[in-house]
């Protein structure tokens, strides 16, 4: 069975928390890391290439609001680098404003979901990711 990590990039505490829960019932997701702001998830990507390919994410997570560095500057990062730049980035945000979604698609993300403000909506939004993006979607192998 396929392995899944996954790192989600949040600041919200309730976001984070439900991300999680909804992604519990999974069974081939087997890591899920976090990041909670947009300096840590890069610090934790470039930790994850000193361990090796093994270490790095098969999939990414990440909000636009972000402390001290935003999600479209954390996303441009990423999609730069050789080494992370094929990694699937999901935008998922409360964000529904035209300049982030033009912003994020132009960094080169791989899709862009506004969270719902509803709590049984946003479990069916990360379900959903969950289904197309893990159990449909042919991720890279990330771990040569």
């Amino acid at each position: 069975m396929q392995q899944i990590h996954i790192l989600l990039v949040d600041d919200n505490e309730g976001d984070i928390f439900l991300t999680k829960e909804a992604l519990s019932d999974a069974q081939f997701i087997n890591k899920i890391s976090t990041a909670r702001d947009g300096v840590e998830a890069i610090g934790f990507l470039k930790d994850c290439l000193r361990s090796g390919p093994r270490a790095t994410p098969d999939l990414i997570l990440l909000d636009i609001n972000l402390p001290k560095m935003d999600g479209t500057e954390v996303l441009s990062i990423i999609k730069s680098d050789p080494d992370l730049k094929r990694i699937p980035v999901i935008m998922l945000t409360t964000s529904s404003a035209e300049k982030d979604i033009l912003a994020s698609y132009e960094n080169y993300a791989n899709c862009y979901i506004t969270k719902p403000v509803d709590l049984s909506r946003f479990m069916d939004v990360v379900r959903t990711i969950e289904n197309f993006w893990i159990s449909i979607v042919k991720l890279p192998k990330t771990h040569a």
